[in-house]
C-alpha cells in the first residue's frame, strides 16, 4: 500500500491556484495508464518525478513528487495542458 504525505499549507495554495487537491493528486498513482518521468529541472538536492494520469473523477493531472523507501511526498499538482493530454491519450 502506498503512503502519501504533503505540506498542508502547500496543499491549500495548490487547490487555490490549480483547483487540484493533493488528495485528488494521490489518486493518479492508481491509474494503470499513468506515465512517470524524471523531472531533472527541479531535482536540486533530491530526485523528483512527474506523473501524468487521471484521477477517480476523470481529471487529467500532472503530479510532481519525490519518494523514499516508505513514502511518496506530493510537491505540486495541476491539470494537464492540451498538449500533455494529447500525448497521454496516445
Amino acid at each position: 500500500m502506498l503512503k502519501f504525505c504533503w505540506d498542508i499549507h502547500k496543499d491549500k495554495t495548490n487547490r487555490q491556484k490549480h483547483n487540484v487537491s493533493f488528495a485528488e493528486a494521490s489518486e493518479v498513482f492508481g491509474d494503470v495508464y499513468s506515465l512517470c518521468v524524471d523531472d531533472p529541472c527541479h531535482s536540486v538536492g533530491e530526485q523528483r518525478f512527474l506523473l501524468f494520469g487521471v484521477s477517480f473523477s476523470g481529471k487529467y493531472i500532472v503530479v510532481s513528487f519525490m519518494e523514499n523507501e516508505e513514502t511518496i511526498r506530493i510537491i505540486s499538482a495541476r491539470e494537464m495542458t492540451r498538449k500533455e493530454r494529447r500525448a497521454y491519450e496516445q
